[in-house]
């Protein structure tokens, strides 16, 4: 990568009341990963800025809070919306699904911005990332960030703008497994990329898109 093409790291502290990273090797029920995936941490900053002319690129994940679970029951609706009819009777569809979801999350996402090349002329590094600071500043996002599922907001954010002001991280070393990195939306139908996840000490280095730690 051509540092010149790329912004400096950012740090962006994220909590909320209750996650849901779900695993998707759980089909009846939804389940949690352990911690935040670099997908959602992605979708976290997308929601508060994004344009064609940039890619977000999560570097690191500090975990904040101890891992504490919750099991929750609440309804689904088990089928779409016909485009057919246009209609739905919600009482014939309604399905009561268990989930084992994250309960009181924080977290730091260390993360920068590559150019994609796709910007107008003036979107320079320095611009784009004044734009993405003054929009955390006032708490500004395209549509409310969450963590996982859309019920589940990210209730604070804000930047630390220097390394010494980071919040500790919960002093915990864990191998999480094979975890979900992202979606590779460049065929039809997309396929899901995977790592292998260690969290040393409260913090889990996430390999960049085109490691050889990304498994396709």
């Amino acid at each position: 990568m051509n540092h010149a093409l790329q912004s400096k790291i950012f740090r962006l502290y994220v909590s909320g009341s209750n996650a849901c990273f779900t695993r998707p090797e759980m089909k009846a029920e939804r389940v949690s990963y352990d911690v935040i995936t670099p997908s959602s941490a992605r979708g976290i900053l997308e929601a508060i800025f994004w344009k064609p002319a940039l890619r977000w690129v999560i570097q690191r994940i500090d975990v904040l809070s101890p891992i504490r679970w919750e099991n929750i029951r609440r309804n689904e609706l088990g089928t779409v919306i016909s485009v057919r009819t246009h209609h739905l009777f919600i009482e014939e569809h309604r399905q009561q699904r268990a989930a084992l979801i994250l309960k009181d999350v924080a977290y730091v996402i260390h993360a920068y911005f590559e150019l994609t090349g796709k910007e107008p002329e003036g979107n320079t590094l320095q611009k784009l990332s004044a734009m993405f600071q003054r929009r955390v500043r006032k708490g500004q996002c395209f549509h409310r960030p969450y963590f996982g599922t859309r019920e589940f907001a990210v209730e604070d954010f804000h930047l630390i703008h220097n390394e010494d002001d980071l919040p500790p991280s919960i002093q915990e070393d864990q191998d999480l497994g094979l975890m979900l990195y992202d979606m590779e939306f460049s065929t039809h139908p997309p396929y899901p990329l995977f790592f292998h996840a260690k969290m040393r000490e409260g913090t889990i280095s996430i390999p960049h898109p085109q490691s050889r730690e990304v498994l396709r």
